[in-house]
């Protein structure tokens, strides 16, 4: 039977704000995801989708309601997380091996340990022959694998992705995203992400979760049952994928279109 890696139930999420008064940023949310599933979130700039998974990573608390990462707090089921956001968060002064190294020198690794596990997994990311470089010797796409490897390095079974490829040119874009799904079936993963892509979103997922208003609640769900294994370029223009697409992104527009306030992300 498989089991639930999250498990959020009536989560209302309240933020401070500049002037001062508190500003519900979600209200009433509760879905759950499984073990091992790929879910994706999507809807509108402002309806609380980065705060949701800032809750589930265990960065903030809900004001109500509840989180649970298996049947534990997200704070205790921190070291089986891993957090891919959007910013580049490299340190500039180190290497690409010791960015790689990072969390494992943290975690009491030896230098020879932590080095042999990051030259592991900047193999499997095409980055063995760029170690000695530094961010700025990068480029774009290669600076987000890095951020990848280091983050799969420390051997989560969770990840949470915050539109990590949104800077991204298209071509580097859509290689990334089969790298994910390779590795998302090869380590077992479970795997949260946010994206405005919708696109993205039915190539990558297992469902697609669709939040609309401000504060944000999740107004419909969509279940993918394209097959797997998936090839951007030869699922995209299919015809069960243009529908799919049509159906989320007219239940968006609908969204969008009644919905005039929203400042939160």
């Amino acid at each position: 039977m498989q089991t639930d890696a999250f498990v959020l139930e009536d989560v209302t999420i309240t933020l401070p704000s500049v002037d001062g008064d508190p500003l519900m940023a979600v209200n009433d949310v509760s879905f759950r995801v499984k073990s091992s599933e790929f879910l994706t979130i999507v809807g509108p700039s402002g309806c609380g989708k980065s705060t949701l998974l800032n809750a589930m990573s265990g960065l903030i608390a809900p004001s109500h309601g509840k989180v649970l990462c298996g049947n534990d707090s997200p704070v205790e089921c921190l070291p089986t997380i891993g957090y891919i956001s959007q910013a580049d968060t490299l340190l500039p002064w180190y290497s690409v091996l010791d960015n790689v190294a990072l969390g494992l020198r943290f975690r009491g690794f030896s230098k020879k340990q932590r080095y042999a596990e990051a030259r592991q997994f900047l193999h499997q990311m095409g980055l063995s022959n760029y170690e000695t470089l530094y961010p700025h010797e990068l480029s774009g796409g290669m600076k987000k694998r890095v951020s990848i490897a280091r983050t799969l390095a420390l051997k989560p079974s969770i990840l949470l992705l915050d539109e990590p490829f949104a800077p991204l040119d298209a071509f580097t874009k859509e290689t990334l995203q089969e790298d994910l799904l390779n590795l998302w079936d090869d380590m077992n993963l479970t795997i949260v992400y946010v994206t405005h892509d919708l696109s993205e979103a039915i190539f990558l997922s297992d469902r697609v979760l669709l939040m609309h208003g401000a504060p944000g609640n999740i107004k419909a769900e969509f279940p993918i049952t394209l097959p797997r294994p998936r090839h951007y370029h030869s699922l995209k223009f299919t015809e069960d994928f243009i529908t799919l697409e049509t159906s989320i992104r007219s239940m968006l527009s609908q969204s969008e279109q009644t919905e005039k306030v929203g400042v939160v992300v």
